[in-house]
């Protein structure tokens, strides 16, 4: 035993390594005849219904169907090991999606068809003539049988093919082929894919492979994979003329894949974009007019008792009799026929030049692809061509509208609207790896010939090539929508606008940035937060209203055209909504120097601000923080000292609330004063925001709470009142309370919440006695209190209870004649 351990142990490794890098292929050109084929014979195989067979035939095949046997007269071999152990991982672990099956044989038979039409480049004659040139796929159904067929008009397979290709591993068909015509033109088409043949034990117990090579005689391959498969000259079939047809006996759990509806969805979704025709042979009721089986005779009473009562003339009656005689009557009835349907009749325009395809050629494909076939178009694409180490080629589209759910569920969800192709086969559209989440409501397909993949196709290995193709689709994405920026007038400057009215009429475009931003500005600003290679690109695509875009959009480049000399930072204030941001006290010496100021309304700008540092050497500045430049004031130093007394006594008095510091403001005008947080810290729309979540916690909320200082306007009639009153009596117990209660109304002016509202509430009532003269000790009127008998209550209940049961109801019919008696 010690002898073949190590031989065993070899044998295990090699199938690790080989499973993932080693392809296989079902169609494959023999080693020796690729070259210089040989002619083929006339109008072999050109048979009209190349599925169907004879008589003989089906007796002789079912009796080999029913016993699910390999044929006694074939040729027996054994799978090597490894393709034995290949396939139990297959049926058992590797595919979990059975579908997948479909794709593999039509990718396959695309393969074949690519092979033979690259070796017609060089001889037409290998094509042959009549069906058999004709390069196609074809799908066909036997239910009762419980077979599906898949037949190609490709290069087809030698008996040696079949033995190499479908037996073992190490020997690919493919590899083959391109070593033979390694120096003969583009060899991209050539398909290099691994095992994916053997999926279809996925759903059949029993499966044939009949084929016909150019060089060889038709034979059959079959096999139940249990180890073995038999090879034997076919003999009983309808000739193929050449290439492959896969018989698939399905297994009683793979009924649905009998049905055409199942069969036309799965091409739609992996094979749509093959380049050649896929045909299904498909039902169809459609309307004939068959002869009427209704009663002679009593046509014939009918007719002559209408003559009869109606006194019509012989004449006539035998001239009707005639014209029925010769027109017999009929009815439509419904008819079930079969006929050949295309079901992939959407081309790849991605493989076109951009210059080639129209716009409206555009928007089928995008209705296609999302299967939506509205009247709207989508708002932008791109279509481009990627070259260097990793070769693609892409469309991408921006949809009309945003879905309704694209943020609720914005971190809990891998599906992308990307869906990627290798060769126009379909891979997967359930990864991010493509495109960042921030643009997920990108709608489009990357192809690529040089993507590597995994040996069941199903998903797409971490590689350093998918980091590469990542790159150039956000950058082309976001040229995209650049674009349109660019091509809406309104999003023109005043000098730029003449030129673009005078250059175009076209009103399509107008407009259209504003509506991209409605409906995914918050992606963009998403993207800022997540993207930082990417963040001063996204910033270009920023939009927002400010107190000088007179309602409008406007963006960052806008804004720092706008900017007063010598301004070094860009203004901005958070909040919940435009209206109310207007009227905040932190604008009032902006506006009055004529600053302008972002609102930021949008939650989100919370997070947004704490990424955007800068912009074009630009700082951005809160408005409602600590550290606001504007002009110097050469009144500052003065006004400091003179209310030195007042803020250090205010500070003193507000100990309790944690007010860091008290300070003359230089962004007030006609409010006394604000209350600022610090640089780094909260504002106070962000408390808001984080105390509104469902999952906070208060108790460690207090570490990012910025440091509040308390900001008085030096030349407010309250403020300068104070400071005499400070002056002339600091321990006074009014002044305090007065003070108290100014910092608690800019607390809440200034977009706080109150810690203690009751409290708050309760100074502003002592305010109010105190300005109509009430004595604050004034006592509240106690509310006389008179009690009744507790029986007397309830003998007035049972009175009342006792009445309403004695009195009669009147019943609606009897009330009715003593009302009519009353009015008479």
């Amino acid at each position: 035993m010690r002898k073949w351990a190590i031989p065993s142990a070899l044998i295990l490794l090699c199938l690790l390594c080989l499973i993932p890098d080693q392809g296989r292929k079902l169609q494959a050109n023999a080693d020796e005849g690729a070259v210089d084929p040989p002619k083929v014979e006339d109008k072999i195989g050109a048979v009209p219904n190349g599925l169907q067979t004879d008589s003989d035939v089906v007796k002789r095949e079912s009796e080999s169907i029913s016993k699910r046997s390999l044929r006694s007269n074939a040729e027996k071999f054994e799978f090597q090991a490894e393709v034995s152990r290949l396939m139990d991982i297959i049926i058992n672990s590797l595919y979990s999606n059975k579908d997948i099956f479909l794709r593999e044989i039509i990718s396959n038979a695309s393969d074949a068809l690519d092979k033979i039409r690259f070796l017609s480049l060089v001889d037409k004659e290998v094509l042959g003539e009549g069906d058999t040139a004709k390069l196609e796929i074809q799908i066909k159904l036997d239910k009762e049988k419980k077979i599906l067929s898949i037949r190609d008009r490709g290069i087809g397979m030698t008996k040696e093919d079949l033995i190499k290709n479908l037996g073992t591993i190490a020997k690919s068909g493919t590899s083959a082929f391109v070593e033979k015509m390694q120096t003969s033109g583009d060899l991209n088409l050539i398909g290099q894919f691994g095992v994916g043949f053997y999926s279809v034990y996925l759903v059949a117990d029993y499966v044939e492979v009949i084929s016909k090579h150019n060089d060889d005689k038709q034979y059959v391959w079959e096999s139940k994979a249990d180890g073995a498969f038999a090879i034997s000259e076919d003999t009983w079939n309808e000739p193929l003329g050449r290439g492959t047809e896969i018989k698939l006996h399905l297994r009683e759990e793979a009924g649905e894949y009998l049905e055409e509806s199942k069969l036309k969805d799965l091409v739609k979704k992996y094979s749509e974009f093959i380049n050649f025709p896929i045909h299904l042979w498909a039902s169809k009721e459609v309307d004939v007019e068959v002869t009427s089986d209704e009663d002679e005779t009593s046509d014939e009473e009918t007719s002559k008792s209408s003559t009869s009562e109606e006194g019509e003339d012989e004449d006539t009656e035998k001239s009707e009799d005639e014209e029925t005689e010769k027109k017999p009557k009929t009815k439509k009835a419904k008819e079930t026929t079969y006929e050949w349907e295309l079901l992939n009749d959407v081309k790849a325009i991605w493989l076109r030049s951009p210059k080639d395809v129209t716009d409206e050629e555009y928007t089928k494909f995008y209705q296609s692809l999302v299967k939506e076939f509205g009247d709207e178009k989508p708002m932008s694409w791109t279509h481009f061509t990627a070259e260097g180490d990793v070769e693609f080629k892409a469309v991408l589209f921006v949809p009309p509208k945003a879905p309704h759910d694209l943020y609720e569920s914005y971190y809990n969800t891998n599906k992308a609207n990307l869906k990627l192709y290798v060769r126009r086969v379909f891979i997967s559209d359930e990864f991010d790896e493509l495109l960042p989440k921030y643009l997920s409501f990108l709608k489009g397909l990357v192809d690529s010939d040089t993507l590597p993949l995994n040996v069941s196709r199903e998903m797409l290995q971490q590689h350093s090539s998918l980091k590469t193709i990542k790159k150039k689709l956000i950058r082309k994405a976001l040229d995209m929508i650049r674009k349109i920026a660019e091509e809406d007038p309104d999003e023109s400057s005043d000098k730029d606008k003449t030129e673009v009215d005078t250059s175009s009429d076209d009103d399509e475009k107008k407009g259209q940035y504003t509506k991209f931003w409605n409906e995914f500005g918050k992606s963009i600003k998403l993207g800022i937060v997540e993207d930082a290679t990417n963040r001063n690109r996204l910033a270009k695509l920023l939009r927002f209203e400010s107190t000088k875009s007179d309602g409008k959009l406007t963006s960052l480049d806008q804004y720092i055209s706008r900017m007063k000399p010598g301004q070094k930072d860009i203004f901005y204030i958070t909040g919940t909504n435009k209206e109310q941001l207007e009227k905040s006290p932190f604008l009032e010496r902006l506006k009055k120097k004529n600053y302008e100021v972002i609102f930021f309304t949008d939650p989100v700008d919370e997070y947004l601000m704490q990424y955007l540092m800068d912009y074009e050497d630009k700082k951005f500045q809160n408005v409602s923080k600590e550290g606001l430049k504007l002009e110097r004031d050469s009144k500052t130093k003065e006004l400091k000292e003179t209310f030195k007394e007042l803020t250090k006594w205010w500070k003193g008095a507000l100990a309790s609330e944690n007010v860091d510091d008290v300070k003359i403001s230089n962004r007030l005008d006609n409010t006394p004063c604000v209350v600022v947080t610090s640089k780094f810290g909260w504002s106070a729309n962000m408390e808001r925001i984080m105390q509104s979540q469902t999952l906070s916690d208060a108790s460690k909320q207090g570490y990012m709470r910025g440091k509040r200082v308390l900001e008085i306007n030096p030349r407010h009639p309250i403020i300068k009142e104070l400071r005499e009153r400070v002056a002339n009596d600091p321990e006074g117990e009014s002044l305090k309370q007065t003070a108290y209660l100014i910092y608690q109304t800019a607390l809440m002016e200034s977009g706080f919440s109150l810690n203690d509202p009751k409290d708050f509430a309760n100074r502003i009532y002592s305010s109010v006695k105190s300005s109509l003269n009430i004595n604050p000790d004034a006592a509240i009127e106690e509310e006389e209190e008179v009690e009744e008998p507790e029986a007397e209550n309830e003998a007035k209940e049972d009175a009342g209870a006792s009445k309403v049961e004695a009195e009669p109801v009147e019943d609606e019919e009897d009330t009715e004649p003593s009302d009519v008696h009353d009015e008479l």
